[in-house]
């Protein structure tokens, strides 16, 4: 056994934060800490499934589960301030945890931009229990009223609100007819500020998600600006467009916690690190929070953690640390019912098969952070149905 193995504490439960550990933990040179405001892991492309019906087993697995073979040991708590010179962490309770190197993957937070009432009114699904609050006001609000709202809005043109407006009808019709309610036109309706969906992303992908969109019976409103929310409607270029469903997808910023201390921050709101990840000695970002590209994605939080871990094992072994080399992603937008969009290198595939992929990528995203048997479980979870609601519960099992 190492003498004084180094303390690697990582700060976020991320996938960049759970990979990095669950990669150093077993080493005896590494003692690993891992620092979470919450205790579960979330897996975030699944949580517009968990807000439409599905359950919410996929999109979270309790950090207990993860690290129950493992040495790490897991504090929960939040991130206040960070002593680089002292080498010292203080949350936001008051304790204090020195290392030998630490590793920050806080994630992202959303950012809605200072347009008067988002914050107040809209919804989001950003978290289990931000999915689980709109799915609990989609169904609560039809059968109370008896009738499905005016507008369902959701505000982003992006993967999550592609994805959360393609599986809204389906999932309001099926509430509708588990309590007899009588069919009425389900209006759903996608904002995004940009003049096409997925603006990043090729010209063709967003001719293509476009029009299975509209297909699904959604309408969208490509090139309109949000200006504001009030209880009963959404501003959007001048015009009022009454609902009590808003969602909003469209923005995140870096967590706070970089800039209240001192991070060199990027016009876009990264962190700027070095060329391995490091923003200054023994200090490294990774995931979403560093200025490297491909940032954004659970697929480039795996490849730093990977990274990093490997590279501080190197480190251990009196080697020197390689660059960091940025590993271009595969891209896979789910449009409703067994249809994908997916963009793999130059690449473009379309409908049923780029579904099996997304499955395929689900598959591997658990299985990176579990073992075979809890990765094919968390994984099958996918289908499986959850409403709280009896009516719906014995609709689903008859």
């Amino acid at each position: 056994m190492t003498a004084h193995p180094k303390h690697v504490l990582i700060v976020g439960a991320g996938f960049a934060g759970v990979k990095t550990a669950l990669d150093l933990c077993d080493d005896e040179r590494f003692k690993v800490t891992l620092v979470s405001d919450r205790p579960t892991f979330r897996y975030y492309p699944t949580l517009y499934h968990t807000a439409t019906g599905g359950s919410d087993r996929q999109s979270h697995i309790p950090l207990t589960t993860i690290f129950k073979d493992h040495h790490v040991e897991v504090v929960i708590a939040s991130a206040k301030k960070i002593d680089r010179n002292k080498k010292i962490l203080t949350t936001a309770d008051g304790q204090k945890i020195s290392y030998d190197v630490i590793v920050l993957a806080l994630g992202v937070v959303t950012n809605y931009f200072g347009i008067k009432g988002l914050k107040e009114y809209s919804f989001g699904i950003k978290s289990t229990e931000d999915a689980t609050e709109l799915k609990h006001h989609l169904h609560e609000q039809l059968i109370s009223q008896h009738q499905p709202d005016l507008n369902y809005i959701v505000v982003g043109g992006g993967p999550t609100g592609i994805e959360l407006s393609s599986s809204l009808r389906p999932y309001l019709k099926r509430i509708m007819a588990n309590h007899g309610i009588r069919h009425r036109a389900i209006h759903v309706d996608l904002i995004e500020a940009a003049p096409r969906l997925l603006p990043l992303m090729p010209k063709k992908m967003s001719r293509v998600v476009s029009r299975r969109l509209r297909r699904l019976g959604v309408k969208l409103y490509l090139g309109q600006a949000v200006q504001g929310e009030t209880a009963d409607s959404l501003m959007v270029s001048g015009k009022p467009i009454t609902s009590h469903t808003v969602v909003w997808t469209a923005g995140v910023t870096n967590h706070p916690f970089f800039s209240a201390n001192g991070f060199d921050i990027t016009a876009k709101g990264k962190v700027l690190t070095d060329q391995y990840l490091q923003a200054s000695q023994d200090v490294f970002v990774l995931g979403d929070n560093a200025y490297t590209k491909y940032s954004g994605l659970a697929q480039t939080a795996v490849t730093d953690a990977k990274y990093l871990a490997k590279q501080l094992k190197r480190q251990a072994d009196g080697k020197v640390m390689r660059d960091y080399k940025p590993k271009r992603p595969i891209y896979v937008i789910p449009v409703g019912p067994n249809f994908a969009a997916v963009l793999w290198g130059k690449v473009e595939l379309y409908g049923w098969l780029g579904w099996v992929l997304r499955e395929v990528a689900d598959f591997v995203a658990f299985h990176d952070i579990e073992k075979l048997l809890p990765a094919s479980k968390q994984w099958l979870s996918e289908f499986d149905e959850q409403d709280d609601c009896p009516e719906c519960a014995k609709a689903g099992a008859s």
